[in-house]
């Protein structure tokens, strides 16, 4: 039986990703800072107070899940802050600081410290967003959000070269804008419709394609 990971799993998108795949019968590990009731389904495994940002989270994480191969392993775990060029004072800086560690760094270093879990024919995941883009940005704002995403898009496209010869596929895929907590709920989809897309993207993923940038909806983003 094949066996997922998802950060970020106790809401959102995340969510929706557990959910969708765990009924495809597929053994599914739900990673999260703390569970939640949806979350805590039966054909759902969940691991909480995992911090992406965390090293000695993570290796916690890899010590609880060694000697187990990971074949979809999906970096959703995220914190958005909407900052603006006047917003720039010392809170908005610990902010940016933050989105960095979790949004960039995070699916970097869990990644990482999961690799032993990972083998030929596995695929990674890393559920950005179109916002880290730098050549579809006509609106501007939102410095510290943005600029996470892009590096993490960096990040991604780095990893997609070095785990090529494993055999391991990396996919960097924007989600949609999706009805969540982070969106206030003022989003074009819901979860679910934004799931099934990220999974039909996963599930195309192989090494001609790696480390490119797609939509959920199948459309390849700019960078």
């Amino acid at each position: 039986m094949t066996t997922a990971l998802v950060t970020g799993a106790n809401r959102g998108i995340g969510l929706a990703l557990s959910t969708q795949l765990a009924a495809r019968g597929m053994d599914v590990i739900g990673v999260c800072r703390q569970s939640s009731s949806a979350l805590a389904a039966p054909n759902i495994e969940v691991i909480e107070n995992i911090d992406v940002s965390n090293p000695e989270n993570l290796a916690s994480l890899a010590s609880q899940l060694s000697g187990r191969r990971i074949d979809y392993l999906i970096n959703n775990a995220g914190i958005a802050d909407g900052i603006a060029m006047d917003d720039l004072d010392a809170r908005a800086i610990a902010s940016c600081k933050r989105m960095f560690e979790v949004n960039s760094l995070g699916p970097l270093l869990t990644t990482q410290a999961l690799l032993g879990c990972l083998g030929e024919g596995s695929k990674v995941g890393i559920i950005t967003s179109r916002m880290g883009s730098v050549d579809d940005n006509d609106s501007g704002g939102s410095y510290g959000y943005r600029m996470s995403k892009a590096a993490v898009n960096a990040a991604g496209k780095s990893l997609s070269i070095d785990l090529k010869p494993r055999g391991i596929a990396v996919g960097i895929l924007h989600p949609g804008w999706v009805r969540t907590d982070m969106t206030g709920h003022g989003g074009l989809i819901d979860t679910d419709e934004s799931a099934r897309g990220l999974l039909a993207r996963m599930d195309e993923l192989n090494l001609s394609n790696t480390g490119t940038f797609w939509h959920m909806n199948g459309e390849q983003l700019p960078w």
